[in-house]
């Protein structure tokens, strides 16, 4: 809770939002809405500039080191090792048919790192139902009706509530709101999709591909040097997954992998898989 006569030190500001130092809080960096300094006062902006130019230097290199991690499975290898999810499952009808969300990345989550940074501030019963795959019984995360009908596109696993134990574990470390966060991850999933690395995917369904190539592609489609920032995850000879180690900083995924941690791939190859079982 603010409190109206007090002054707080402004770290960074970001979409409409302002990331604040808030002494004695556990954690100390905390997003609030940009409009809750907007009381009408003609000096409010400029207290905000003073505390930020005073206190930015100290804490500036902190922020920055704060990452995102972005994991992006490939469907149809997800599907092939968790045949029973609810997003897998076709119907009768649909047999010889291509799914829309088959043939494609979706999102399994955006993480903020370290990896250890995980459920801030969450109820207790909360935390326990979440490990416990109870996840038709979290709250549903409080976003719009347009970007959930965006995030269903690129997250199959809203029908198994996964979106919701995103949330609870990871979004709540994001320092915004869930509208924010998931509207982020949406957007940068959507970039991969368009990109040339998802036609590089598309192009050698059912062979074997290197992590060479895959960073390639990733330096073709968002500069030299994103390939270094990607991970691949690997099944059984398959590549099950994409984890990008994105920087904080950035508008876009060209950007935040700019920024991004240079990581090394314990899978440097794996087969693409096709869409349908067995494959």
């Amino acid at each position: 809770m603010l409190h109206p006569m007090e002054s707080y030190t402004v770290l960074r500001k970001h979409k409409g939002q302002l990331l604040l130092l808030l002494k004695g809080q556990n954690p100390a960096q905390r997003w609030v809405d940009e409009e809750c300094f907007s009381n009408g006062s003609n000096n409010t902006e400029d207290k905000e500039t003073i505390a930020y130019a005073k206190h930015t230097k100290k804490y500036e290199k902190r922020v920055k080191q704060q990452g995102l991690l972005l994991a992006l499975s490939w469907h149809n290898a997800f599907c092939e090792t968790h045949q029973s999810r609810k997003e897998c499952q076709r119907s009768f009808f649909s047999f010889g048919k291509t799914s829309n969300i088959e043939n494609r990345f979706v999102l399994h989550g955006l993480w903020p790192q370290p990896r250890n940074n995980v459920y801030c501030k969450v109820e207790k019963n909360l935390v326990s139902l979440d490990k416990h795959k109870q996840w038709n019984r979290l709250p549903e995360p409080k976003i719009d009706s347009e970007l959930k009908a965006r995030l269903r596109k690129v997250m199959p696993g809203v029908n198994s509530n996964l979106h919701r134990h995103e949330w609870i574990k990871h979004g709540t470390c994001y320092g915004s709101s869930a509208q924010n966060y998931f509207e982020e991850a949406v957007r940068l999933t959507e970039q991969i999709n368009s990109s040339k690395v998802s036609q590089f995917f598309l192009r050698n369904m059912g062979r074997s591909v290197t992590l060479q190539q895959v960073r390639y592609q990733f330096d073709s489609s968002f500069g030299k040097g994103a390939g270094k920032r990607v991970e691949l995850r690997c099944y059984k000879g398959l590549i099950t997954e994409l984890w990008l180690h994105l920087g904080s900083q950035g508008d876009d995924l060209a950007s935040m992998l700019k920024n991004g941690k240079i990581i090394h791939s314990r899978c440097q190859k794996g087969i693409v898989d096709r869409a349908g079982y067995g494959r």
